[in-house]
């Protein structure tokens, strides 16, 4: 997160770059999972300046979300079955400044060297 504007209507202004790679529309409705405090959150997208690397939070959630958080944005579908079984993930990675690094279709595959000591919970047997 980039940015937060408390006075500001609402939404989230996403960098056109990353809207692109990400396939969002301006309009679209995604979840903010603010990684950093747990916060969760739905708001609408907003194009920012191209290039700017600028993901911001704008009106009442700049309350939940603050710069420097670690965001994870979501964007949900509705398909038929047939649509559903066809469709991928389109996942987008950047680095701190909001670069893109690495597109995927994996929701839950971490980006080498970037995931810490994160494991894919699909993959793990919980024990205790």
């Amino acid at each position: 997160m980039t940015q937060a504007d408390l006075h500001y209507v609402g939404s989230v202004t996403i960098d056109e770059d990353l809207l692109e790679a990400a396939d969002l529309l301006p309009g679209e409705q995604v979840a903010i999972v603010d990684v950093t405090n747990g916060a969760r959150l739905e708001t609408y997208v907003i194009p920012g300046e191209r290039g700017s690397g600028v993901i911001g939070i704008n009106g009442a959630a700049a309350h939940l979300v603050h710069p420097g958080d670690l965001v994870i944005l979501i964007s949900y579908g509705q398909m038929d079955d047939a649509e559903a079984r066809e469709y991928r993930p389109r996942v987008v990675h950047v680095d701190a400044q909001n670069r893109v690094i690495e597109l995927g279709a994996d929701p839950a595959e971490a980006v080498p060297g970037m995931a810490g000591d994160l494991v894919r919970g699909d993959l793990t047997l919980a024990t205790r």
